[in-house]
């Protein structure tokens, strides 16, 4: 019995040392950036839909519900200063002139909502927009046509000028180009300088949904020459939902009339006895009520971290990483490659198409594998961001050698 009992503890020590080797050998194949410690094997490449969120920012949401839990609204000046920040730091990173063209909305279809129904339109009118854009950059416009309004929709996948595409289409009446800086079907990106050119100098209205670019590229609102420009966080930002950026040139939000009213437009909204109405000159005036204080933590811990990393680094490994799977794809014999991914028009975005498998059966198989991806443009949409590790191509790569 006590030999017995000597061997069975040999053995369970013996198991217990293998265990531990095992899991050590585990956690040194899958190094995580220290940001984002993800489970186990999964490789994250859908940034282009929800993004993770940084530790920085589960941090600060933490933070900030023990201090509604220890304090409540105690330090609600504090608070405010966190949403001027926020400003400040969305600034920073779209390069805009001055906080006061910032503002702080729901989501990029609000933002759009703002615009389309804030200007005063008349019957012949007409928008120009790309074909194929997400619903939100699209529906918002046709729903126009009931004063009139035309929207134009031009094929830019299928030319080898989309911008030439895109001012071909616009006339006299043209009143509002709005396009998408990186198409979310395939990645494509436009060359927004040129189009804001044109759009100047032919006073139409510019407006760039840059919720597939901000994050992830460099955007220089002044430089492109933007009237607008809207994108949620919850992508390449790495934010929550439900709080995105609304950017308006000064010149642009004075011909956009207010359509809600509330406190927080107000030029003093502290004073909450005054009789007379100031509405706010800032770009403020689009926050009808209470802001999403939730949202703004999260958000400005994950833009602070954005803007420390250097969104120039963050840009140069993004387009490192599109060009493995571009190159990749480009080299197998199982897949297609789909959009433009030429220089001028990479983005974080790629997606490709199985020779003989649907792109939904390639998509539902590489999720239940642990590669988080998603089906779009008729394709399986990788769209990874800068932080990733060598051995996540790898894995990826060899769950598409499997299918």
């Amino acid at each position: 019995i006590t030999r017995k009992s000597g061997i069975i503890h040999r053995f369970a020590v013996s198991l217990l040392f293998y265990i531990i080797y095992i899991i050590r050998i585990k956690m040194d194949t899958y190094p995580r950036h220290p940001q984002f410690p993800q489970a186990g094997n999964l490789v994250y490449f859908n940034h282009a839909a929800v993004a993770p969120w940084p530790r920085v920012t589960a941090e600060a949401v933490k933070a900030f519900a023990q201090e509604n839990l220890e304090l409540g609204a105690k330090l609600y000046p504090k608070w405010m200063q966190t949403e001027q920040d926020l400003r400040t730091a969305l600034r920073q990173l779209i390069h805009a002139e001055s906080t006061d063209d910032i503002a702080l909305l729901k989501n990029t279809s609000e933002g759009l909502s703002v615009i389309a129904y804030g200007l005063e339109w008349h019957a012949g009118d007409n928008i120009v927009i790309p074909a194929g854009e997400f619903p939100s950059n699209r529906i918002v416009w046709q729903s126009l046509q009931q004063y009139g309004v035309e929207t134009r929709e031009v094929d830019i996948l299928n030319t080898e000028n989309p911008e030439a595409a895109l001012i071909t289409a616009m006339d006299e009446r043209t009143r509002l180009l709005s396009v998408s800086a990186v198409q979310y079907s395939n990645g494509q990106c436009l060359d927004l300088i040129t189009l804001g050119n044109y759009c100047r100098q032919h006073e139409i209205l510019y407006v760039v949904d840059a919720i597939q670019h901000i994050g992830a590229l460099v955007f220089d609102v002044q430089a492109i020459g933007a009237d607008f420009a809207v994108a949620d966080g919850h992508k390449w930002m790495l934010g929550p939902e439900g709080l995105a950026l609304f950017y308006a040139r000064p010149e642009a939000r004075d011909l956009l009339h207010l359509k809600q009213y509330g406190w927080h437009i107000l030029e003093n909204m502290g004073d909450f006895t005054q009789e007379t109405i100031h509405i706010t000159q800032s770009a403020r005036r689009f926050e009808c009520g209470s802001p999403n204080m939730l949202g703004i933590h999260a958000l400005l811990a994950s833009i602070t971290w954005i803007l420390e990393e250097g969104i120039e680094n963050i840009q140069r490994n993004v387009l490192k990483n599109a060009q493995l799977i571009i190159d990749y794809i480009n080299n197998s014999d199982k897949y297609t490659l789909l959009g433009r991914h030429d220089t001028t028009a990479r983005s974080g975005i790629v997606t490709f198409r199985h020779h003989s498998l649907s792109d939904m059966d390639a998509y539902k198989t590489l999720m239940g594998q642990g590669l988080v991806c998603a089906a779009r443009g008729g394709g399986v949409r990788f769209s990874p961001h800068y932080y990733h590790q060598d051995w996540e191509f790898e894995r990826a790569f060899e769950l598409l050698d499997s299918l």
